[in-house]
């Protein structure tokens, strides 16, 4: 017979021991819990971050880079924050072309053209009604955190809208020539269009900033702050093929120009060395033939001058007597006839 009294087994029993130590766990975990909940806010914020403690849902105060000591939830909320210097990038995709407009360009045909909606996504009108596409990435600062914090996940939607305003009216406002080198035969012409190209990110952020600061003056700011904007412009496809022909074409007019000019001056220049020979040739002949007929003349006149001047009676008399030998020996027959004597009259008979 066992002298252990019953109580005594009972409390000895497996049951009872596991339920004990399931109950001391249960409270060491409920102790870690607990202490776990009370220093949840308790964190180290790095130094490219900033924290803002909200207390019961209302703005109490920003923590810098350092230790926070912060109540646990839901007495106290922790927001973390870009540092107040931390540069963020934002490209803006509604500024884009849309992926389904892309692939609508590759089949589309004359017979079935885009929609509106799909034809000008992308796209924006010029001044003097050009197109042209940029794409824009802008970089912005927090400058306001408790503004940020209230807008929440609006701020990054309401920033692609300002930036795709801001765009549409700066390219409203100005030519085509302005915001890309489109035509560069206008680029000599035109020094104000460089200087405007260089001011177009200057003009994009001011821009962007003066509807960033109407919101904050209407109390719905976005705590935000544009740094500064990258803008790559591009014309489209279609409108790029089109100049690049447009290009060629003026290329080749000038080369067809240019090459004609070069002709014109060298035929110029054949024709003035030929008309000069020519000229030259024809003194030169004048010359010679004014000098044979000079020599040629020179016995005539010698003797008609000595016959006007009677100094030789007898010359004419030995020029016939000496010259009709000679004349005589080339015929092959001589008829004489008396001048005094009609009695024999010679007919000349045809030719044979």
């Amino acid at each position: 017979m066992s002298l252990v009294p019953r109580g005594t087994n009972e409390l000895n029993s497996p049951w009872i021991q596991a339920g004990r130590l399931a109950f001391l766990a249960l409270y060491a975990v409920t102790i870690l819990a607990a202490l776990a909940w009370a220093f949840s806010n308790v964190r180290q914020i790095d130094p490219q971050n900033r924290a803002v403690v909200m207390h019961f849902g209302a703005l109490d105060r920003v923590q810098n880079a350092g230790l926070l000591l912060a109540w646990p939830r839901p007495f106290e909320q922790v927001i973390l924050l870009p540092a107040a210097d931390r540069v963020i990038e934002r490209r803006i995709e509604n500024l884009l072309r849309s992926d389904t407009a892309m692939q609508a360009d590759r089949v589309a045909t004359f017979a079935t053209p885009l929609s509106d909606a799909l034809a000008g996504s992308g796209y924006l009108l010029t001044g003097d009604a050009g197109v042209v596409q940029l794409d824009v990435r802008v970089f912005y600062k927090v400058n306001e955190p408790y503004a940020f914090v209230l807008q929440g996940e609006h701020v990054l939607p309401a920033l692609d809208r300002l930036v795709t305003r801001s765009a549409v009216a700066l390219t409203a406002a100005r030519d085509l020539d302005t915001i890309l080198v489109a035509r560069p035969e206008l680029i000599g012409a035109d020094n104000k269009a460089a200087e405007r190209r260089e001011r177009l990110r200057g003009d994009l952020v001011q821009g962007i900033n003066q509807r960033l600061a109407q919101l904050t003056a209407t109390g719905q700011g976005l705590g935000i702050e544009v740094a500064r904007v990258d803008v790559q412009s591009s014309l489209p496809g279609p409108a790029v093929n089109a100049f690049n022909a447009v290009l060629t074409a003026s290329q080749q007019a000038d080369k067809a120009v240019a090459n004609a000019r070069t002709e014109a001056e060298k035929l110029t220049q054949t024709a003035n060395q030929q008309a000069d020979r020519t000229l030259q040739v024809a003194h030169a002949q004048a010359s010679e033939r004014l000098a044979k007929a000079s020599a040629d003349t020179a016995t005539v006149l010698s003797l008609a001058s000595a016959q006007q001047q009677g100094r030789d009676p007898q010359m004419l008399l030995r020029i016939y007597r000496e010259r009709m030998p000679k004349i005589l020996g080339q015929a092959g027959s001589v008829t004489t006839v008396n001048p005094q004597d009609d009695s024999r009259l010679i007919i000349q008979g045809a030719a044979q």
